[in-house]
């Protein structure tokens, strides 16, 4: 008799306990947290002139930062984001080099690639697991571009980057912890693209680079 009270009561207490608040309508996100960009970079021939098309490209490093990403619940399924980070600082490097240039670092880039993206969660209000998708665009900033000293001693200068626009795709999960706090993870694959114009000596040179990366971030959130 006593077990069958103490089920009746655990049940009315877990029927009448009110359900932990997830994400809904008209709530603000704030994550941070750590961000990874990782490239998936392929480059075109490094052109110099006198010289033409060579079979010199380039390649890029990954960069570890801070991230931080800000979302409003428009529906309890929409949202919009937009991603942001402290800046990211690559190393590019060189790669099947010729007149005695050696393969190596050939310069340091600083960029920051903020992304506004629309996601829709699956589940509903009450769910404490929202894994989401998401698609935006992206506008990435290159400044700092700085040739290495030993470069510069080979001629190397005036690297200027211009700047890239194009789309996002990713996926993530919020998890929450309480009615306030919550834990991130997400992926998103962004099309990065620029043209990196640059002297040898006296001679101009270019490169187009694709570095379409992977940016991994796993962050703690708060919503309110």
């Amino acid at each position: 008799m006593k077990t069958i009270i103490a089920s009746s009561v655990l049940s009315a207490l877990l029927l009448t306990a009110p359900l932990a608040q997830a994400h809904q309508a008209g709530d603000w996100l704030v994550r941070g947290g750590i961000i990874n960009v990782s490239p998936d970079d392929s480059s075109g021939n490094v052109w110099v002139d006198g010289l033409g098309s060579t079979d010199m490209g380039v390649g890029v490093d990954d960069d570890t930062q801070l991230g931080l990403n800000f979302a409003y619940m428009v529906t309890d399924n929409i949202a919009v984001e937009l991603l942001a980070a402290t800046p990211f600082t690559h190393d590019v490097n060189l790669e099947n080099s010729q007149l005695g240039l050696g393969d190596g670092k050939l310069a340091e880039v600083t960029h920051l690639p903020p992304t506004l993206s629309a996601l829709y969660f699956f589940g509903d209000s009450q769910t404490k697991f929202r894994p989401y998708v998401g698609l935006g665009l992206n506008y990435t900033i290159f400044f700092d571009e700085e040739f290495t000293g030993s470069r510069k001693e080979q001629g190397f200068n005036d690297l200027d980057l211009s700047n890239s626009f194009g789309w996002s795709a990713q996926l993530g999960a919020d998890y929450s912890l309480n009615d306030n706090w919550f834990i991130n993870a997400q992926a998103r694959y962004i099309d990065i693209s620029t043209d990196a114009d640059f002297k040898v000596g006296d001679s101009k040179a270019s490169v187009s680079v694709d570095i379409d990366p992977w940016v991994y971030m796993a962050s703690v959130g708060y919503r309110f």
